[in-house]
């Protein structure tokens, strides 16, 4: 198998390398021209390859006129009048020659299972031979040559007829009757030679020199005559009429320079008696600038053997000397009156310098998308480009990221390449244009996890001195390299990228390279270089990384590094620290501060405000963090905060004051005293009992008459309330105030009373109109509430009284709640009480207890438990 697709592979490069020469060779051709005109390379639709085998020795010899194809076999005509049967690749069939022609076959025809092969001949004789049996086989012979013919696609079936059509003079049907007898029938007659038959289904084409017809073997009619309408110069046998049935009712001609697509219909209305049911309708039709020496379909497109016209070839400058034409293979699609190009590769066939067009011939495997191009002596195979084709073509051209993407498409379905060596084959291809960054990025979708392959494309990369290129794709996850690898990337960046070092470091696990190599090759750069600080903080992650915590941290305090304070939360330094507590402070207070408070049981507060004591604003800083998250350690330092408060932060120092449970008032009171901070004062002395000295400090010093009201409001002191009153007698801006203010604590008339006679006091009329409005409210609401507690006693009473006039309904299961005997027993006469509250009870029950009212609920007399009495 391997053999045979070597041996392939090199035919097609042979076919290449043969066409390219003979090409250059062929000056102005048409790929030479696309070449030197195109900026865009197209890439081709179709493979060539060159059958050879047996039969190539076959046609070294003799020359091939005519050929049929199956998926099985080929059979391939000659002018010799030789049948040869060969496979697909070309080699001969054992017992699969015939030799039953004196002179050239002109036309071969199969059935469509493959088991009968019939063939005619210009000496008159016609042979139908069977490939596996030979009940059915016959020879026939004519009197004048026999150009075409075609057999029943059915014919190997039991009752098709065994039908087959010949084309001489006239178009004969012959077939089997009654009997096994042989019966030929005239289908038509009188219009000179018929060159060419195809039958499909019920329906056989033919083409004689005057047009093409079409006859419709279920009506027994002939439904249309497609007439000849190209330039009669063009003589019939040396630009013969090619027909082909694209499926069951399309017909494709090819004449000349014009191509028709026809399509066999039911007529709807029959316009008469005579006409046929169907027709057939010419859906395209256009002319070319080519001779059409045969042609076949490709899924909407056609495929075209093109032999070009005279004036084709004058406008683009080919003309050649010996004015024989290389053939063309070309794909048309086919428009309303046109036909678009979608490709054309000129052919390299063997004596084309001497070929007419009536010399080419193309067949086809129905749905296979194979061609055959049939000339005298070469018969070429055109096959639609695969997969595997388009990415050889992609590659070929340097297209390999699309090449890539088809590979990685089609993974499953591929033959000839596989996603790493396409890949790999794009990496040298980027490394040889100098794009490395991107042949870098490419590694890890391309290497995948092979690591022999990774080690290979980092040393790549090395020699190119590339190294910091593939360094941020290099695995060092499941798939993990020789630790040499990386330290070679490592040393790299140490002697020429210092920052891309560090960044390395800190991205690589420190398992992917031995940690003391690296801490010795630090440690030799950093005597060249014994300030560099990326080398230190480097050293430091070293260190750290090898569990050498202490010296990493001794490097990080030098250098003040961020990653000091996780260093020691990870690894539980706190020993380390309680003696570098003040540089720890100075570096960042924040985190510092937020570390010891963390941590109070692993570093002592007594030590640290120890340490800190020389230093008051860091202190300070560390207690008032530790009394908001620790009160009670901070109880021995609070005296100390308040001095701390007032020298750093007074804001901070009155709430303090006011959430502090042990701070010394006494020592509080002379810190503010010394600075005249009159609100603390004024808040000491309120804790301390002394409000009345508290209230002097407000009114004399701060002058502030709500400050005054709140304070005296907030103690709640009639002695304070008069001091105030008596300390605004002669301020009336604090009566005003006291005015506004205290009507709900203090009796407004005592205010008014001490009012001297002719103080100017601002805004007094509305302050007594205020003090009016609010005893008007006062007096509304006391109205509102008597009527409201009015109306609700009414109607609880007259719900009271209308439930104790309901009936009480006693039932006979109902039992005495004294003797618990039934209420209603037998036929005694005894009288029943009934309570309000639904008590029952034996009236002697009641006498026996000296009870009138339930002795449950003990009620009143004449309450809800009075008597209701029931007798029986």
């Amino acid at each position: 198998m391997a053999e045979s697709i070597e041996r392939e592979l090199a035919d097609a490069a042979e076919w290449q390398e043969e066409s390219g020469s003979e090409e250059e060779e062929e000056e102005g051709s048409e790929s030479e021209s696309e070449d030197e005109d195109s900026v865009e390379i197209e890439e081709p639709k179709l493979k060539y390859e060159r059958i050879r085998n047996t039969l190539e020795e076959i046609l070294s010899k003799d020359a091939a006129s005519c050929m049929a194809v199956h998926t099985k076999f080929m059979a391939v005509g000659t002018h010799w009048g030789m049948v040869h049967v060969l496979d697909l690749q070309g080699n001969t069939i054992a017992g699969k020659e015939f030799a039953k022609h004196s002179t050239t076959v002109n036309q071969i025809s199969l059935d469509m299972n493959g088991d009968y092969l019939s063939s005619c001949s210009d000496d008159g004789r016609v042979a139908i031979t069977g490939l596996y049996e030979d009940e059915y086989n016959q020879i026939q012979a004519f009197d004048c040559p026999v150009k075409s013919l075609a057999l029943d696609p059915r014919f190997s079936r039991s009752n098709s007829g065994r039908q087959f059509v010949t084309g001489s003079d006239k178009l004969t049907l012959h077939e089997r009757g009654f009997f096994n007898r042989s019966k030929s029938t005239i289908l038509h007659a009188g219009e000179g030679p018929i060159r060419t038959i195809k039958w499909r289904g019920c329906f056989v084409a033919w083409a004689n020199d005057l047009g093409v017809k079409v006859f419709d073997l279920s009506s027994k009619r002939r439904i249309t005559f497609i007439k000849r309408d190209h330039d009669e110069k063009l003589r019939p046998e040396i630009y013969p009429c090619k027909l082909c049935w694209k499926d069951n009712i399309t017909l494709l001609v090819g004449w000349a320079d014009t191509i028709k697509i026809c399509v066999v219909k039911e007529r709807r209305v029959l316009e008469g008696k005579d006409m046929p049911n169907r027709y057939v309708e010419i859906v395209n039709f256009f002319k070319t600038d080519f001779y059409v020496c045969g042609l076949a379909p490709m899924l909407d497109n056609l495929v075209v053997i093109a032999y070009m016209t005279d004036e084709a070839l004058a406008e683009d400058d080919e003309q050649d000397d010996e004015g024989a034409r290389r053939p063309q293979l070309k794909i048309l699609t086919a428009l309303p009156d046109d036909y678009h190009v979608v490709s054309s590769d000129a052919l390299s066939i063997r004596g084309f310098q001497e070929y007419r067009p009536s010399d080419y011939h193309l067949e086809y495997l129905e749905g296979e998308g194979v061609f055959y191009i049939v000339s005298p002596k070469d018969i070429v195979l055109a096959r639609k480009r695969d997969v595997d084709d388009h990415i050889a073509w992609l590659m070929e051209n340097e297209k390999f990221e699309e090449a890539l993407a088809e590979t990685k498409a089609h993974a499953k379905t591929l033959h000839r390449h596989k996603v790493l060596d396409v890949g790999r084959a794009y990496l040298n291809h980027l490394i040889a244009e100098g794009e490395y960054d991107k042949a870098a990025s490419m590694c890890e979708p391309i290497l995948g996890k092979h690591k022999d392959l990774w080690e290979q494309e980092v040393f790549h990369f090395a020699k190119m001195h590339r190294l910091k290129a593939i360094s941020h794709y290099i695995p060092r996850g499941d798939v993990r390299l020789s630790k040499a690898i990386y330290e070679m990337v490592l040393n790299d960046f140490l002697q020429t990228d210092l920052e891309g070092f560090h960044q390395l470091i800190k991205l690589w696990p420190s398992d992917l390279y031995d940690l003391m190599t690296l801490v010795c090759a630090v440690q030799d750069r950093l005597l060249r270089d014994p300030n560099n600080r990326i080398l230190m903080q480097t050293l430091g992650e070293l260190y750290s990384y090898d569990q050498r915590y202490d010296k990493a941290l001794a490097i990080y305090l030098k250098l003040g590094h961020k990653d000091v304070f996780p260093l020691i939360h990870r690894h539980n330094l706190f020993d380390s620290i309680q003696d570098k507590i003040v540089m720890l402070m100075e570096f960042d207070t924040e985190r510092a501060v937020n570390l010891l408070i963390e941590n109070v049981d692993k570093v002592p507060v007594k030590k640290v405000v120890k340490q800190l004591e020389e230093q008051p604003k860091l202190l300070y800083h560390y207690l008032d963090a530790l009394f908001h998250k620790h009160p009670h350690l901070s109880q021995d330092f609070q005296s100390l905060q308040v001095t701390l408060y007032a020298e750093f932060n007074r804001d901070k120092l009155l709430p303090f004051l006011r959430n502090s449970q042990h701070c010394p008032m006494e020592v509080a009171l002379e810190v503010c005293t010394e600075r005249h901070f009159i609100p603390e004062m004024v808040f000491l002395l309120g804790r301390m009992g002394n409000t009345t000295q508290a209230l002097k400090l407000i009114i004399e010093e701060m002058g502030d008459v709500d400050k005054a009201i709140e304070f005296a409001k907030e103690h709640d002191d009639s002695g304070l309330w008069d001091e105030l009153i008596n300390a605004s007698m002669n301020k009336p801006t604090f009566i005003t105030g006291l005015l506004n203010n205290i009507g709900t604590h203090v009796d407004p008339v005592i205010l008014i009373k001490r009012i001297k006679e002719g103080m100017e006091i601002p805004g007094l009329r509305d302050s007594l109109v205020q003090i009016l409005q609010d005893y008007n409210l006062q007096m509304s609401l006391r109205e509102g509430c008597k009527k409201i507690l009015v109306s609700g006693c009414f109607t609880l009473l007259d719900r009271l009284n209308k439930i104790q006039k309901r009936g009480i309904n006693v039932e006979e299961d109902h039992h005495c709640d004294s003797c618990h005997g039934p209420i209603l027993a037998g036929d005694s006469q005894s009288t029943v009480v009934i309570f309000y509250c639904h008590h029952v009870f034996h009236e002697e029950c009641l006498i026996a207890q000296n009870m009138e009212h339930c002795m449950i609920c003990h009620s009143q007399r004449k309450g809800p438990g009075s008597v209701t009495a029931a007798s029986r």
